[in-house]
């Protein structure tokens, strides 16, 4: 599949290395970061200079390469065990993004069954660099399948951020609204700033500006009137972790979206990969939703901004239910309501593709 241009790498591995593009530091500083040790992938993903689920998948999978190739030279079984500990510290650093667990899994599983210190480590780098070029290949996908939702010269809005800062390929919600615009479907495009950690307003802004695509950026209180008035003919989300039934974690603030363009009449689609998907939770009820410091929400850019004394919570996602998607868009296609048949379907090629691997 042809690769469509990108004009910035979110994340290699070279030289021995993992290298992000360090989202902390957008827009102001275009800044690559070169992480030589697992305590500082996971600091990485912990702190946010890489986010969105796909991404942090990826690059915790660079981030056990790493740990076989540092692995110092000793009898067989020294890089496999540097994995697993690596493994341990990385699963630990996000609770909700499903593409973390799940990257570090197939990785695990691809070095199983070895214990020469060069196999492992091409074992891990070669499976992480797949993980990274099937994420390449799915946003393709999505782009295209989700492309033609949009009306020609539709009006989008979109919260957080999903282009390819999120997830190291073309971006799940964002890929689809940039090759919305080159088919000339996506005229203008709504960002919400995405409170509190400014996700839309430093890196949607920033990703938009990039690909040439026209935008305004929004307060989030915003989305209601322009719902309301008719200004939006789609909204469009990524996700974090999905339900087997189709309830959705994302970003705090996708649920009242969902509910607004319900009651406006308004699709509300929401774009990942299958990677996203997790079958084990059977609803939303079961998927862990984080809760991150209250300086979050207190601060802005470090600066205190609520009343002294004042304390916070925090919780970075939320879960829409299901009844208010319309539809999902993956790299397997578009999946609408009813979702019991076509999530039991992708549960079962999921499934069939994990016995695979471990064969």
């Amino acid at each position: 599949m042809t690769r469509p241009h990108v004009p910035y790498e979110p994340i290699a591995w070279a030289d021995g290395a993992v290298r992000l593009l360090d989202q902390t530091a957008l827009p102001e500083e275009t800044r690559t970061l070169a992480l030589g040790s697992v305590d500082e992938v996971a600091e990485a993903i912990r702190v946010m200079r890489v986010r969105g689920a796909p991404a942090i998948g990826i690059t915790a999978a660079y981030g056990l390469a790493l740990a076989a190739h540092l692995a110092p030279q000793g009898p067989d079984g020294t890089a496999a065990k540097a994995v697993h500990r690596a493994a341990e510290v990385l699963a630990a650093t996000r609770p909700t993004a499903v593409n973390l667990r799940w990257a570090i899994d197939r990785v695990l599983r691809a070095i199983a069954g070895y214990e020469g210190e060069a196999t492992v480590r091409a074992a891990a780098l070669a499976e992480a660099r797949a993980i990274h070029e099937e994420q390449h290949d799915a946003d393709r996908a999505m782009a295209e399948a989700g492309a033609v939702l949009f009306p020609p010269g539709a009006t989008v809005l979109t919260h957080c951020n999903t282009g390819p800062l999120a997830t190291g390929g073309l971006g799940t919600a964002l890929g689809v609204i940039v090759e919305g615009y080159r088919e000339g479907r996506v005229a203008h495009v709504y960002a919400d700033e995405t409170r509190p950690r400014l996700q839309g307003a430093r890196l949607t802004a920033w990703e938009l500006q990039q690909h040439g695509v026209p935008f305004d950026l929004i307060a989030d209180a915003a989305a209601a009137s322009l719902l309301a008035a008719g200004r939006v003919q789609a909204v469009i989300v990524g996700a974090d972790r999905i339900a087997r039934n189709g309830d959705t974690a994302n970003k705090v603030g996708t649920l009242g979206l969902a509910v607004l363009a319900q009651h406006y009449g308004v699709p509300f689609y929401v774009a990942a990969p299958v990677s996203t998907f997790d079958f084990d939770k059977p609803d939303g009820a079961a998927i862990p939703i984080e809760e991150r410091d209250a300086s979050e929400v207190l601060e802005v850019g470090g600066v205190r901004v609520a009343a002294p004394g004042a304390s916070a919570l925090n919780p970075a996602f939320d879960v829409t239910p299901a009844p208010l998607v319309t539809a999902f868009v993956t790299e397997a296609g578009v999946l609408r309501p009813p979702f019991e048949e076509p999530l039991g379907m992708l549960a079962a090629r999921a499934a069939a593709l994990k016995r695979e691997r471990a064969g």
